[in-house]
Order: structure tokens, then sequence, then C-alpha cells
């Protein structure tokens, strides 16, 4: 146990919490009870549970010669590479049809490592509004010194953002200054899959020099989109215009860790200068071992069937969430994009809802400001392959339930 602080700085840290408190913001690490149905966790394909992937999983780390270390024993520039993670990253490269790749120890790891090392000193930085706290810190770190913002997914803002960098600096004009657009291919609390191709049109256009780069977070698409699960980018076919996509395994592959999909030269440059690569241990044979053997199974097709009996489910919930009857009284929005596994039920009292169906065994989670913009906040409700109809049925019959609830409470009032 470490010292414990200064009196005036336990006061402040208090203080903190207490101011959190107050704006019902606090976090605490809970424990879910095992006989609960998760309409939560980001495991979209259930493979965290899957006889197909332990199996798989088990046998791979069973087969393991005779003192094979199982922990990586350093960072990957000292003790930590091996043969091994130099197969996976070939073999994941040529999954997603990328020229390289390069193992992360997390999503948040690559996205930093790549914000705060590529874009050099005079570049810009052009981010969607809704990226993830990853790409801020990122960006935050990154030396290029400039950044701008564009409206959610919107390509007439993205057109307005850069005419007007564009305008303001020749260096762009004439291609001795480089612009990052940052995006992600589907966003964590909305579901909402971005207008990759018209982005890439609208750069085309006006970045004629091809100093125009797009760096796209691939996290909720793993797995779930495209083909075996490669994604939205190889889904629309345009892998080969984007200067880096980054892949997670820690949601829909039941693993831990990610992937920059990268250039030989860029492989390079990052193995040389991103920090959250260098100065870390490197990941354990074990998590070698889950990622290769979540590849496996999306190389092989086996999880093509969890695809579409996840995209049933996503119709099914869908239909009884459109049924739902909702007094005029109160508002509830249910906010879904057409495929996505994410729904967003839309109400002033996210908390109050998430707990009704808590208490009722059915996980899910109130998303408050500032995770989502202030008046957006929301009860994130998210399908998995191994949830039932029945399941679905349990869920909207709570939700009902509650607006139920609520609307006679409301009329008690008047």
């Amino acid at each position: 146990m470490g010292p414990l602080p200064h009196k005036s700085l336990a006061e402040a840290l208090a203080n903190a919490l207490k101011s959190r408190e107050a704006k019902s913001a606090r976090r605490r690490l809970t424990i879910l009870p095992q006989k609960t149905v998760d309409f939560s966790s980001n495991d979209f394909l259930s493979l965290s549970t899957a006889p197909i992937y332990r199996n798989r999983l088990l046998a791979h780390l069973n087969n393991a010669p005779e003192f094979f270390p199982f922990s990586s024993g350093g960072s990957r520039l000292l003790d930590g590479n091996s043969a091994y993670a130099e197969e996976l990253e070939r073999f994941v490269a040529e999954f997603h049809n990328a020229p390289t790749a390069l193992l992360f120890n997390s999503g948040f790891d690559a996205n930093i490592g790549v914000l705060s090392s590529i874009p050099q000193p005079g570049d810009l930085v052009v981010y969607d509004e809704y990226i993830h706290a990853s790409i801020h810190e990122g960006i935050r770190l990154s030396r290029a010194g400039r950044q701008a913002m564009f409206s959610h997914s919107s390509p007439i803002d993205l057109r307005k953002v850069l005419e007007s960098s564009i305008r303001n600096d020749k260096n762009i004009q004439d291609g001795t200054r480089n612009i990052f657009i940052v995006i992600e291919s589907i966003y964590s609390m909305d579901g909402d899959i971005a207008p990759i191709k018209d982005f890439l049109d609208i750069v085309d256009e006006l970045l004629p020099c091809g100093n125009g780069y797009f760096i796209v977070d691939e996290a909720h698409a793993t797995g779930v989109f495209g083909p075996r699960g490669a994604g939205i980018v190889q889904d629309l076919g345009v892998q080969e215009r984007i200067f880096i996509r980054v892949h997670t395994f820690g949601k829909a592959l039941a693993s831990h860790g990610a992937v920059v999909l990268c250039g030989p030269e860029v492989r390079e440059y990052l193995i040389n200068y991103a920090r959250s690569l260098i100065y870390t241990t490197a990941l354990g044979f074990p998590f070698l071992a889950a990622i290769r053997t979540a590849y496996e199974l999306l190389s092989s097709g086996e999880t093509e069937s969890l695809q579409g009996r996840l995209q049933k489910l996503v119709t099914y919930l869908h239909t009884r969430l459109a049924s739902l009857q909702i007094h005029p009284s109160i508002m509830f929005e249910v906010d879904h994009f057409p495929e996505s596994a994410i729904f967003a039920l839309r109400t002033f009292q996210p908390r109050e809802l998430a707990s009704f169906c808590q208490r009722m065994g059915i996980v899910v989670r109130a998303i408050m400001a500032p995770t989502v913009p202030k008046g957006k906040e929301r009860v994130r409700v998210c399908l998995h392959a191994g949830n039932t109809e029945e399941e679905i049925d349990s869920l909207a019959t709570a939700v009902q339930h509650w607006l139920d609830t609520v609307s006679s409470n409301r009329d008690a009032n008047l």
C-alpha cells in the first residue's frame, strides 16, 4: 500500500468525487450476477462463450511446446517479440487485404500510437465530432499542432472544413503539407455507419495532390460487417484508399489487443516512434493465441452463421421496439441504423430505465454526457448472436412496462 495522500489532496479528490456524485456522473465498478441477460457488452458474435472458440483456443494453448513461454517477457523491441507474433501479423494482414500489420495491446494504445506519432509538425488533423476518446487523446499528443472538427458523418461539413483549410494554407494546396481525416466506420453509441465513399470523393476532389490521408477505426465493425467480418472498409472495397485501419479484438472477436493495418514504411515508423508500442510489455502467448483463434474462425467462414443470426435478431428487435406504445407526453425515441447491432433508447430518464431493466435481470446501460453530447443521453442496447427471441421479448416487455409506469405516474401528478 502506498502512502496516503496529504489531507489537502485527499479533500480535493473527495470533493471532485462529490461533484460527480451530485451530477449523477460518478463511475463505479460493478460485477454482474451470473443469471442476467446481456444486452450491454460488445461481444457481438457471442464468441466469448462459443464452444467453437473455446475449444480451438484451448487446443492452441495445449499444443504449445513444452516450456514455451506464455509471457512475452518485455516490449516488442526488447525481449517481447516472437516468430508467432510476426506470423500472426502476416495472417491478419492477409485476411484484411493489407500490406502489413502491427499489433498493439489495445485499441486505445493503437490510436494513441498512430495519432501521436504519424502527423508531422505543421500537418492538420480533421476529425469527426463523435470519434472515440482514444483518438482525442492521440490528437492531443500529436505534433501536428493544428486540428479541426467536422459535424458527425457530414460530407457537407467535411467539405467546408477542408475548403477553409486549403484556402488558408498554400502548403496544403500544393501538397507539401498533409491532412489526416480521422473517422470510425461504425460509431459505438449510435451504431451508425460513416459515409466513407462520400468522404473519399470529397478528398479526391479537393486534394488532388494526394496529401489527404484517411485513418479509420473499425473497432465496432470487426467480425460483424463485411466479408467474413473483415469490416466496413473491405465491404466497400476501398481498402487500398485508406492510409491506416485500426481493428480491435476485444469486442466481437472475444480477445484482447488491436492491430494497425498500414504500408511497410508506416509499420517501421510506428516501431520507431509509437511510444504506446515501444514502452509497454508486449502481448503474451495466450493473448496472441486468442487473436489467432478468432481470425482462424473468421478466415474459415465459421463465424458467418453468427453474423447471419445476429442480423435476424437485429430485425426482430427493431420490429419489437417499433411496436412499443408510447404516451405522447413522454420523451422516448429509438435511434437505430439499419443492420447495426447497437440501438439507442433516447429518454430524459436513462438511468431510471436502465435500473428498471436491471432489476428484471436485463443488463443495459445508461450512457450520459460527456460520453454522449448533453441532451442525447440514452440507454444503449447491444445485440449478440447468442441472444434469443425470448430474451428480446423480455427486453421489449420491460421497456413497455417502464413506459406505462412513467405515464401512470405522470397522470397521477396532474
